[in-house]
C-alpha cells in the first residue's frame, strides 16, 4: 500500500484590491455572511488531501487573519506569513514555511472562494502522478493574438485554448527549484505554472468549473452573491 504523500496548501491573500475600489482589501470583504478568504480557507480545510494550510497576507492584515482562523476554528492552518509586493513573493514566502515532510504543494488564490473540494482533490492527485498540474477551463470565446498596434497576428485554435485558474499543484521539489531560479534571474511570472514551465517542466491541465471565478471587481461580487444563492437552493 502506497504511503500518503504529505500535502501543503499555500493561499496568498496579500493583494491590495485596487480594482475593487474599496478601503477594505478585497479578500476581507464580506460575501454573504463570511469574508471571501474565509470561504476559500474552508474548502481546503474540508479537503482530505490537504494536511496543512499556509496563509500569506500583508503585514497589517496578519492580526485580522489570525482572528478569522481562531473564530472559524480552522485546524489545518499551521502558519500565517507576511506576503510580498508581488503575488509570486507571497507564494514563495508561503512555500518556504511549508513543513519539511511536504512532498506536494498546492497553491490557490485567496479570492477564488468557489473552488470545489473535488477540484482541489483531483489537482493534487494529478500532481502526485505527473509532477505539475493546474486547474483550468476551455475558452468559450475566440482568442486573438495581437501585436503592439492591436493588429491581429494570429487566431489560435479554440479547442486548444484554456483559461487557467487555481489551484495549481506541484511536487514540492519542482516548485522550489522553479522559484529559486526565478528569484536568481529576477523573473516575475503571472502564476506558478509559468515558473515551472520556464524551468523545463511539462505542466498538465485538469479541467475545472467556470464558477471558480477570481473576485477582482465589484461585478465579481454580484456574481459571487448569485453563486451563494444558487448553492443554498
Amino acid at each position: 500500500m502506497n504511503k500518503k504523500k504529505y500535502c501543503s496548501a499555500v493561499i496568498p491573500a496579500a493583494g491590495t484590491g485596487i480594482r475593487m475600489g474599496t478601503e477594505i482589501k478585497k479578500q476581507f470583504l464580506k460575501l454573504g455572511e463570511k469574508e471571501i478568504i474565509t470561504w476559500t480557507i474552508e474548502k481546503f480545510e474540508q479537503c482530505h488531501e490537504v494536511d496543512e494550510i499556509i496563509l500569506a497576507t500583508a503585514k497589517d492584515m496578519i492580526e485580522l487573519l489570525t482572528q478569522i482562523v481562531k473564530r472559524e476554528n480552522f485546524k489545518k492552518v499551521s502558519a500565517i506569513v507576511e506576503g510580498g509586493t508581488e503575488r509570486q513573493h507571497s507564494v514563495y514566502a508561503g512555500l518556504c514555511a511549508t513543513k519539511k515532510e511536504a512532498e506536494i504543494v498546492v497553491v490557490h488564490d485567496g479570492v477564488r472562494p468557489f473552488v470545489t473540494v473535488e477540484d482541489i482533490t483531483k489537482t493534487i492527485v494529478a500532481a502526485k502522478q505527473k509532477g505539475a498540474c493546474v486547474l483550468g477551463v476551455k475558452a468559450k470565446d475566440t482568442v486573438k493574438i495581437c501585436n503592439a498596434q492591436n493588429e491581429i497576428v494570429t487566431t489560435p485554435e479554440r479547442n486548444f485554448v484554456w483559461n487557467i485558474q487555481t489551484p495549481q499543484a506541484f511536487q514540492k521539489e519542482i516548485l522550489v527549484k522553479a522559484f529559486q531560479r526565478a528569484e536568481k534571474e529576477n523573473f516575475v511570472g503571472t502564476d506558478e505554472s509559468v515558473l515551472a514551465e520556464r524551468d523545463g517542466n511539462v505542466v498538465f491541465v485538469v479541467e475545472g468549473h467556470y464558477e471558480n471565478i477570481k473576485i477582482t471587481t465589484p461585478d465579481d461580487m454580484i456574481i459571487g452573491e448569485a453563486f451563494l444563492k444558487k448553492e443554498k437552493l
